[in-house]
């Protein structure tokens, strides 16, 4: 429940902290003293747009706060632990800014407004006096039954199941229509494919054949070249080893006694005819092995020719063969799977709908069998309220097809008077009477409501006298059954009823007009009814009639 509200440099107010308990709080004041303060403060705390205006004259921001305790709140503990963030209790926090910005934490956290009005769904629920508003749309009385029949739950799952289905079924439906297109494009790659795996072009394999091919056509001739130079480098009389042993004997000849000059040639000679051997070597050598081979020159000539065939009429570069192998075997692997896919979507399709079904039919025996409960329950507060010539439905009608909520049209019906079958509402309530069957409604969701604090906003617009004493005594029941109710009321007979009593009222300090809140004892309580009762002027007998509705107000109800 809601425990605690700070408002600081908010429209009038410059700083508030209000305390609540259980049971209900009527909250009152004089028009325009500032009762829509708190409930804006409360609703920015829970996640409602804000502007720069509401942050008081002069003032940079305006912060506002709004503390509840969570021991019966077990989803919303659950959300909070979801998230890592503390559940022993709930801290919301706002600022404003004077420019619009403004900021928000959940237990001291930063977040977006999307997760504090998430989380606030689960902490309280506002009943405004333009509830009755939102009756006249039909979808609203399924929103009402189904949390009525406790399938809440269950509807928002059905949601869930509906849009799979409906995304599987557009799925379907797509592959269906596209399956000529695929066979033709399946039969295409298999061609394809198949070419390209008889080529079976391994990875660098067109680099090492474009080697081969080079080596191979010019073998001959490279032989020949070998073999002259081996020849220039070995020729008995001509070749560069008889004329560097010619060298090195006419310098062997000298005597010893010749320069070092002559020592360091004989050295290098020595080493050059190292040298030559060794390149004689290696010439035999590859003499040796350099064998012609017309028929491997002739595959490799032959088996290049097909790659750039293939390349060119793929439109890619030779060496781009193997990517496109790849490619177009991975595609023709995902349209072969395409079948198979066909069959499990529809498979898919069928059991998504049968769940729907099945579900569907859950909720709509669980709608079936409290709808006319719920209207009982409505009908009884009606005549609380002086309605009791009324007679009010529920209806619960199969609908010709599948829609997200189910397969069910809910309605609510009345007569208002007696002889004339029930109509929808929109036809037949006048303005008077929609704020009673909206009241009536409010209080039976409220009783049924897994949210502990419920907030009533000037409900009890457009009735009096009896009726709304009779509206303070449901109220009240409400918080003697363990619910939190805040309700800004300007009727007497209602905030007599309450177990607590905050006043709301402008007061002016030092040429500023400021908002003050506080909680009344006994006595405010009697001079705030009798202002109610009479206006400004109270008399002994306004007095003593306030004292007699607050003394009646505070006795057990009798119905």
């Amino acid at each position: 429940m809601l425990t605690q509200l700070c408002i600081r440099n908010y429209a009038i107010v410059d700083h508030l902290e209000l305390d609540f308990s259980h049971g209900m709080t009527a909250i009152t004041g004089e028009t325009g003293a500032g009762k829509s303060i708190l409930l804006g403060a409360l609703s920015m705390c829970l996640g409602e747009r804000a502007e720069g205006g509401s942050v008081r004259h002069g003032c940079e921001r305006a912060e506002l706060t709004a503390r509840f305790d969570l021991s019966r709140l077990n989803a919303a503990r659950a959300w909070l632990d979801a998230r890592e963030l503390d559940s022993s209790e709930c801290l919301l926090r706002r600022v404003v800014s004077a420019n619009g910005r403004t900021r928000a934490w959940i237990n001291g956290t930063p977040c977006t407004l999307t997760d504090l009005k998430a989380l606030s769904e689960l902490l309280i629920d506002v009943h405004s006096q333009h509830a009755h508003q939102s009756l006249l749309r039909e979808q609203q009385h399924q929103l009402l039954l189904d949390e009525y029949a406790g399938v809440t739950a269950q509807v928002a799952e059905l949601r869930t199941l509906y849009k799979e289905w409906s995304q599987a079924r557009k799925r379907l439906k797509q592959a269906q229509e596209n399956g000529s297109e695929a066979q033709a494009r399946r039969q295409l790659l298999r061609y394809q494919v198949e070419e390209l795996d008889q080529l079976a072009l391994a990875e660098d394999e067109l680099h090492h054949l474009e080697q081969e091919q080079t080596r191979l056509a010019h073998a001959e001739q490279s032989r020949q070249q070998a073999q002259l130079a081996l020849h220039c480098c070995n020729d008995d009389e001509q070749g560069a080893a008889a004329r560097l042993a010619q060298a090195k004997s006419a310098l062997m000849e000298l005597p010893r006694t010749n320069s070092d000059a002559i020592a360091s040639a004989l050295a290098m000679i020595e080493e050059a005819s190292i040298q030559l051997d060794e390149a004689s070597s290696e010439l035999s050598h590859f003499i040796d092995g350099e064998e012609l081979d017309p028929e491997r020159l002739a595959f490799v000539d032959e088996r290049l020719a097909d790659v750039h065939r293939i390349a060119r009429k793929h439109h890619v570069m030779p060496d781009e063969v193997v990517a496109l192998h790849t490619r177009l075997a991975a595609e023709l692997e995902q349209l072969e799977m395409s079948d198979d896919d066909l069959e499990s979507l529809s498979v898919k399709v069928r059991e998504l709908r049968d769940e729907w079904r099945a579900l569907a039919q859950q909720v709509s025996e669980a709608r079936n069998a409290h709808a006319e409960e719920l209207a009982q329950q409505i009908q009884q507060q009606l005549s609380f309220l002086g309605m009791d010539k009324a007679v009010f439905d529920v209806a619960v009608n199969r609908r010709d097809s599948a829609q997200p909520e189910g397969m069910d049209h809910v309605q609510f019906l009345i007569s208002a008077n007696p002889g004339q079958p029930p109509r929808p509402l929109h036809k037949v309530a006048s303005g008077g009477e929609l704020s009673r069957i909206s009241l009536a409604i409010q209080v039976v969701a409220a009783s049924h409501s897994t949210i502990p604090t419920l907030v009533f906003d000037e409900v009890d617009v457009g009735i009096s006298g009896a009726t709304a004493e009779i509206v303070g005594r449901l109220l009240q029941e409400l918080g003697n059954k363990g619910a939190q109710l805040l309700c800004v009321t300007h009727l007497p007979q209602v905030a007599a009823q309450a177990h607590r009593h905050v006043h709301i009222e402008k007061q002016q300090h030092d040429e500023t007009m400021l908002t003050h809140m506080s909680v009344l004892d006994e006595g405010g309580r009697v001079k705030e009814l009798a202002r109610m009762l009479g206006g400004v002027s109270l008399s002994e007998r306004t007095l003593a009639h306030a004292q007699e509705m607050l003394s009646g107000g505070q006795r057990p109800a009798r119905h």
